[in-house]
Parts: structure tokens; C-alpha cells; sequence
């Protein structure tokens, strides 16, 4: 079922929210080999269920997505839950998730789930700190993809898609810093929108990269997806960087009728490093649009090979700056070993895994003194160069068509020993991060690799602040295409 079936089956009395919640926890263990879970939250979400279906028979008022079970990714403060960013350094004893820290607060994104009477089934596995692409990073273990558990599901939301593709949850929250979001979306077969940046609030969200952080949903189709974003965008006055601006209609504009588009696709997307696979079911949205009136414009964004290495120095220096606040002294793993430098070094090098540790390291170097400046402020630069191209692009285009990956989920342990080929999973995604603008991924097809059909996402590209253009442009392909309802073998619908 996808979002949509679950608010009718509650609200019709076809089935309790109880009864909802029982079959999600159900599919959770089933799909425990996955551990795309680290926490499910069984006596929270059936105390809530119970008091659901109470306010139901009272004839009380539901929200907007009442007896919707929803994932949480671990970077996202839960009042009731642990938080660890699948971190060890937020563990008291740098080993198990249950020892993890408990926020004294939810995230505002959480917050408004609860305020919408969403179920909160539990916290999604992810790379640690959000810095990965391929979810090998956690400090409980890596994810597997449901299409075939040999392989990733991307990252660093891998776990948030994984449970929506293994149809665990309809709906699940990640974050995306450079393709956090929508290449795990990609890998796994799910609707994956990464809003503009502002659009939603970060208050609650352990920072990675603050200029470049944004919550989004990952969900089965189209529409959950707009449902999810209507309840969780809008201003928050705890987030400065949040724009003051109520969310949009976007369930409504996946209904409308497709308008007369300038659909762009940029040159630089198609070149060299693209499987064969992955152009071919590109092209076929596109001829998609084609076919239902739009202007298929070929369009430059000629500083999109800067984008891994802009990113690269950006992210890290401001991750480096963000996570000096974890060390040993206020909360988490503490090591005590004689002097407070000692302190220091034990806690941080016991409590981070080798990316992050990889990650402060060249953010740090960045922004030291003799460095800065050529390296931190001419990445700054060369940001705004790559924005200034999606700018005059957009005033050729209405939306642009992309991959979201270069290539089909990768093998697990494919890529660890590489770092640089790693990074370059995300190197159609970096560059909207950078930009600050939305994108949306979903599903565009299929390939047979090695006995297993693994999915292809499309990304969708739209101004600041334009969700609803995305929408609109994902429903329609998505209605044609038919693709929402497939699920993994044996992971039912």
C-alpha cells in the first residue's frame, strides 16, 4: 500500500490504525536481514496507534497523514528514540545503538509528523554522520539493497529507501547534503525529493554540512511523497536559514494536467562515465515529454565538472567545524585517560569511523591558515558559478532531466577501498546541492544485472522554491510509466 492507501483505510474504517501498525512491525522483522532499521520503536507507535483509532470512533479531527506509518532517518532528533547519526561517538559505551543519546526534544520535522498523526515505526540506518554513498559507513553495520542484498542501496539515506522499497514503511524522512536523498532513491526503486534549500526546517537535524543540509521524504509514489512535504515544508522560526514561506499544493499540482514544458537536458549529464543502461532509460522519460508536447532543449551548465571537488572542500570544512562539538565532554562516548587532551584524542578517534575521521581531516586542512583561501573561499566562488548556471539555464527551461546515478547500485564493498570513485556515485546530484535548488528522483525503468532486476532513477531539476513544477512533471511520468507499484521479490506490495 502505498500513502495514500493507508490514510483511506483509516479514515474509511477499513482498517485500524492498530491494525496498520501490527502489519508494518510485522514486515520490519521480516525485512530485519536488511537492517535498514536500527530501532523500532513496537510500544511507542502501538500506544500511539491505539489512541488514533480512539479519536477516530470520538469523530475527532485526524491530520493530514493519520494512520501513516513513517520512518525517521537517525540524523533527526526523536524525542522517545535514540539518535546516533549511526554514530559510535553518540553511544555511552562506543558499541550498541540502545546505548545511544536521547534527545530532550523532537526535530521540527518530526514534531510536525506527530502534530499530523503520522506513526512513527522507527529510526532508518544511514551512513555515519550523513557522509557516504553507499551506506558502508554506519557504525551498526552496513545496509542492503532489497532489489539484491549483494549490493548497496546508496546513501546516505540507504536506509530510509530501503525500507520504503521492502514496502516496511510507505513513507520514510532522510536528509540530503550532496544526493543524500535522491541517489538512495535511485538505487532503490523510490520517489526521493530533495526541497529547496529553506524550504524545510533544520532544527533538530545533526548538521553535516549546514549551507547545504536539507530534510526531505523518500516514499513508494509520487503523491506520498507531496503529502509527506506539504506537512514537514513551511517556516520555522527555531531555523534562520528557513525560508518564511508557507509549503505549496503539491498534492494537488501531482493531479493537474501536464502543462506545455521547456524540458532542458544538460550536455555535461550525458558524457563519458553514464552505463549505457542508466542513458537509456533517461531517454525515455525524455521522449516521454517529448511525446506530450514539451521542447526538449539542449542546455550547458558548463562548471558541472567542479562540482565533486567544490562540494568536497565545502562539506568537509563545514563538517569539520560542525562536529568539533563532539568530544567526549557533553554528551555520548566519553574515554577517560588522564589529561583532557587525552580526552580528547580517545573519545574522537575511538567514536569516529574512518570516513568521518577522512572528512574533518580535509575540512580542517581547508580552512587552516595559509589554506583558506585557496581552497575554502575559491570553493565559495566556484559555488556561485555553478548556481549562475542552473540561473540561466532555468530562464531557458522550465525544469531540467537528469540521471540521478551514473550507473545501477553498486556491489557492496565495490567501492570502499576507493574514496574518489565513491564520491563520484553522487556527481549528478552535487551540483543542485551546491545550487541550493529542488530535485526530485524516481523510478525510470530497469535493468537485468547479474540475475537481478535493479532499479534507474530520473532526476528531476526545478528552480528554487518551484516543488510543484516537480511534481506535476513526476506524476505524469509516473502514472505512464507504471512503475510505483513493483516491489522487490519477495517484498510485497
Amino acid at each position: 500500500m502505498n500513502t495514500a492507501d493507508f490514510l483511506n483505510n483509516f479514515r474509511e474504517g477499513a482498517l485500524s490504525a492498530t491494525a496498520l501498525t501490527q502489519a508494518c512491525l510485522a514486515r520490519a522483522k521480516a525485512a530485519a536481514p536488511l537492517n535498514a532499521l536500527l530501532h523500532v520503536s513496537t510500544e511507542a507507535a502501538l500506544a500511539r496507534a491505539t489512541e488514533l483509532d480512539a479519536k477516530r470512533q470520538a469523530g475527532g479531527s485526524l491530520g493530514a497523514l493519520a494512520g501513516v506509518p513513517i520512518a525517521i532517518k537517525d540524523a533527526l532528533c526523536t524525542l522517545d528514540a535514540p539518535t546516533t547519526a549511526a554514530s559510535k561517538i553518540l553511544t555511552r559505551d562506543g558499541k550498541t545503538y540502545a546505548t545511544g543519546w536521547r534527545p530532550p526534544y523532537d526535530a521540527t520535522v518530526v514534531k510536525r509528523l506527530r502534530d499530523a498523526d503520522a506513526l512513527l515505526i522507527g529510526k532508518a540506518n544511514m551512513d555515519e554522520f550523513a557522509m557516504g554513498s553507499s551506506n558502508e559507513n554506519s557504525a551498526f553495520g552496513p545496509v542492503k539493497n532489497p532489489w539484491d542484498l549483494t549490493r548497496t542501496p546508496g546513501g546516505s539515506s540507504g536506509g530510509s529507501a530501503a525500507a520504503v522499497a521492502a514496502r516496511t514503511v510507505p513513507a520514510a524522512l532522510g536528509s540530503d547534503t550532496g544526493g543524500s536523498i535522491r541517489q538512495p532513491a535511485s538505487h532503490c526503486g523510490v520517489v526521493g525529493v530533495k526541497p529547496s534549500y529553506g524550504r524545510v526546517s533544520r532544527y533538530g537535524l545533526i548538521a553535516f554540512a549546514s549551507s547545504l543540509d536539507q530534510v526531505g521524504p523518500l516514499t513508494s509514489d509520487v503523491d506520498g511523497a507531496a503529502r509527506v512535504l506539504e506537512v514537514i515544508a513551511g517556516a520555522d522560526p527555531l531555523d534562520a536559514t528557513c525560508v518564511d514561506a508557507p509549503a505549496g499544493n503539491y498534492v494537488r499540482a501531482c493531479q493537474v494536467d501536464l502543462p506545455k514544458l521547456r524540458v532542458g537536458v544538460p550536455q555535461q549529464y550525458f558524457a563519458a562515465g553514464l552505463d549505457d543502461s542508466v542513458r537509456h532509460a533517461v531517454e525515455k522519460v525524455i521522449d516521454h515529454y517529448r511525446s506530450h508536447g514539451a521542447e526538449i532543449v539542449s542546455v550547458s551548465l558548463p562548471h558541472t565538472d567542479y562540482g565533486v571537488s567544490t562540494y568536497y572542500l565545502i562539506a568537509t570544512a563545514e563538517a569539520s567545524s560542525n562536529l568539533s562539538r563532539f568530544d567526549g565532554v557533553r554528551f555520548g562516548l566519553r574515554v577517560e585517560d588522564g589529561d583532557l587532551t587525552s580526552l580528547y584524542e580517545k573519545s574522537r578517534g575511538l567514536g569516529f569511523g574512518a570516513e568521518v575521521k577522512r572528512r574533518i581531516m580535509l575540512g580542517t586542512y581547508a580552512l587552516s591558515a595559509g589554506f583558506y583561501d585557496a581552497y575554502y573561499r575559491k570553493a565559495q566562488q566556484v559555488r556561485t558559478l555553478i548556481r549562475e548556471d542552473f540561473d540561466r539555464a532555468f530562464t531557458q527551461v522550465d525544469l531540467l532531466v537528469t540521471p540521478s546515478s551514473p550507473t545501477p547500485a553498486f556491489r557492496l564493498g565495490e567501492k570502499v577501498q576507493d574514496p574518489l570513485q565513491m564520491y563520484l556515485a553522487d556527481i549528478y546530484t552535487l551540483p543542485a546541492s551546491l545550487a541550493g535548488i529542488c530535485g526530485l528522483s524516481l523510478p525510470a525503468g530497469f535493468v537485468e544485472t547479474d540475475g537481478a532486476q535493479l532499479p534507474i532513477g530520473v532526476q528531476l531539476l526545478a528552480p528554487h522554491f518551484a516543488e510543484e513544477r516537480l511534481f506535476t512533471a513526476a506524476a505524469h511520468w509516473e502514472r505512464t510509466a507504471a512503475l510505483a507499484h513493483l516491489a522487490p521479490p519477495g517484498f510485497g506490495a
